[in-house]
């Protein structure tokens, strides 16, 4: 039986399966609720400065972008931080840490990017009990524009800064939150390690306006009349969060710093392929706002039966396994060559595959075979580039097909070698040749 006990940066919880700092983690009700369904941790909803609340918008505060069968693809959000007194929170997190001392509560905190502002409220955070902190310097709008959350993140020097104050003024431990909302997420993630961070958490929500209404010419969600960009979260982002991740796993200065992955997650395969590309857990958000709590069943479940089958018998048996295997363009493998295969049985004669590729690819599908409907792959011309597989209907019905060594491929009339080769030492690259001379 596998065990998905999870020890992130010390922080224990039963599984890997955390909810990130957002609505679903902004009270005690909604925590507890969470915990008795199975979570393993929260990240309590971003905690702002002792004093007036925080002022949200009293009227839609989301927006959507839907698949063809409605399924919740993105997610875009225009609301602040918890706009519930800090001193409210401080008493339920310290309550619902005391009823629950098997799960994991970080707090999630932004406050103005000034020392005493820092220092004042990480006793008071301290004092609850809860397992870490988490600084949010993510949020793209709204606390942007006030010099907090992503304003913050944008800026190496202002995350190491912050990271700083907290490991001086702080024995929890601290996972500094970053925004994808950079040209490069390597760089802030490398001002946090070199300044003591114990962690990483990302992605943040993405700047986004999701649709605008023609009738009343607004962005949506419409505040009487005008709407304003917010952050893009949902299904939809989970490639640029692996990315991003991945990113930071194989870089040289940030190798080994542990990654809370956010971004998408929806089921237990997601999770394991964040795990793969060097998480130490996950965080979860939209697929709950849009499924609830439960969905953390099969979660579990699916991961703890996928481990089992794969011979896994802790997370740390598969995590990071797709590290080594993520590479730039250039050192791809050249000599590589493979046809894509149509298997005639599980054909439906759909011919999205011929469409696909005789308009916008390489004309590499027939459509029709002594005057009979028929879809089968021109070797001659095809690349492998996938499409076909991609916009097929049927599952595995095509495939790819490598080439053995030593055939021919007839596309480009050469033998297929068994030989590693890639762009750095081809001869059509004027960097190859200039190393050469």
């Amino acid at each position: 039986m596998a065990d998905i006990r999870n020890n992130f940066v010390g922080i224990k919880s039963p599984n890997p399966f955390w909810l990130a700092s957002a609505p679903p983690t902004d009270k005690a009700y909604n925590v507890e609720r969470a915990f008795k369904a199975g979570w393993g941790g929260v990240v309590w909803k971003t905690l702002g400065e002792e004093g007036p609340p925080v002022v949200n918008v009293n009227g839609p505060r989301y927006g959507a972008i839907w698949g063809a069968d409605r399924r919740l693809l993105g997610l875009n959000n225009i609301e602040l931080i918890t706009d519930r007194p800090l001193q409210i929170n401080l008493q339920e997190m310290k309550m619902v840490k005391k009823n629950w001392p098997d799960r994991a509560i970080v707090a999630s905190i932004m406050v103005p990017c000034e020392e005493e502002a820092w220092k004042a409220i990480l006793p008071l955070v301290e004092e609850t009990e809860v397992d870490g902190i988490e600084l949010n310097f993510g949020c793209p709008h709204g606390m942007s524009e006030r010099g907090m959350g992503a304003a913050v993140g944008q800026v190496p020097e202002y995350v190491a800064m912050v990271v700083r104050w907290c490991k001086q003024y702080s024995r929890m431990p601290v996972i500094t939150k970053l925004t994808p909302n950079v040209t490069d997420v390597r760089r802030p993630a490398r001002a946090a390690h070199e300044a003591g961070t114990d962690a990483v958490s990302l992605i943040n929500t993405i700047n986004s306006i999701t649709g605008v209404d023609l009738d009343t010419c607004s962005p949506t969600p419409s505040i009487d009349g005008k709407g304003t960009h917010g952050g893009y979260c949902g299904p939809a982002v989970k490639p640029i969060a692996m990315n991003m991740v991945a990113e930071i796993a194989r870089d040289a200065e940030t190798r080994g710093l542990p990654i809370s992955a956010i971004g998408g997650v929806t089921t237990w395969r997601d999770a394991a392929e964040f795990m793969m590309l060097g998480a130490g857990n996950v965080q979860v958000c939209t697929a709950v706002m849009t499924y609830g709590f439960k969905i953390v069943e099969e979660m579990i479940s699916g991961l703890g039966n996928w481990m089992d089958e794969k011979g896994y018998a802790t997370l740390d048996d598969f995590k990071g396994k797709a590290v080594p295997n993520v590479t730039d363009w250039q050192y791809l493998n050249l000599n590589y060559i493979a046809k894509a295969q149509i298997d005639q049985d599980a054909c439906i004669k759909c011919g999205r595959c011929h469409i696909a590729c005789e308009d916008t690819s390489h004309q590499a599908i027939t459509s029709m075979l002594d005057g009979v409907r028929h879809f089968e792959v021109i070797e001659e011309e095809c690349v492998a580039c996938n499409l076909c597989i991609d916009v097929c209907p049927v599952e595995n019905c095509i495939t790819m097909v490598p080439l053995a060594a030593g055939s021919m491929d007839k596309r480009t009339g050469k033998v297929v070698s068994d030989q590693y080769a890639n762009w750095t030492t081809h001869p059509n690259n004027p960097m190859a040749k200039q190393a050469a001379e």
